[in-house]
């Protein structure tokens, strides 16, 4: 075998191991083009890979169990439930960037979650929205993701980002935004259409 070929075999092994595509030519992985993109572990730890959700309307918000928009897990349960037989998931992301207030384990979130509001939407392993040790899926958030309309840092917890059925940011909406709004039902409606 000739030692490109080797090269491009090990390549494609690397490639399907990972689920990343890598060509022969550069190790560097592709720009992403949309949430789906990225892997996420769970809350209990496993790694998920946001293309899971491919064809379904997504709100990812960053939670915080310490914070003055706290309650609005309870709303952001009642629009999951509202909606995920037509497709809609809620993802939440805790994360401690704004004043300590998410200091606790992922089990203790996960437990906060449920007994404190019933949480049944899908939960992550706590992560960085912002600062040096920013996730690369909030790296992507912030800058627009598919749209410069919507780049901006995160400014506080419990901001959302509605993601539509291709994984492309389609609106943006800050911590004061309820999430049974009708401004953001409007929106997930319209989405879901």
């Amino acid at each position: 075998m000739h030692l490109q070929t080797l090269i491009a075999a090990a390549a494609a092994v690397v490639a399907a191991l990972t689920g990343g595509t890598m060509s022969a030519q550069t190790d560097a992985p592709k720009e992403p083009l949309s949430v789906y993109d990225f892997t996420v572990n769970s809350i209990e730890g496993t790694p998920v890979r946001l293309s899971q959700y491919k064809g379904k309307v997504l709100l990812i918000v960053n939670v915080a169990s310490k914070c003055g928009f706290t309650p609005q897990y309870k709303a952001l349960e009642a629009l999951y439930e509202k909606y995920k037989e037509r497709g809609f998931m809620v993802l939440g992301f805790p994360a401690n960037n704004f004043m300590n207030q998410e200091p606790g384990t992922d089990s203790e979130i996960k437990n906060f979650c449920s007994v404190n509001y019933g949480v049944t939407f899908d939960m992550f392993s706590k992560i960085s929205v912002k600062g040096k040790d920013q996730h690369p899926l909030y790296a992507f958030l912030t800058s627009g993701g598919s749209d410069p309309a919507y780049a901006g840092r995160v400014r506080w917890n419990f901001q959302k980002y509605l993601i539509d059925r291709k994984g492309k940011v389609i609106a943006r909406y800050f911590s004061a935004v309820d999430p049974l709004s009708s401004e953001l039902t409007g929106a997930v409606e319209a989405a879901l259409k």
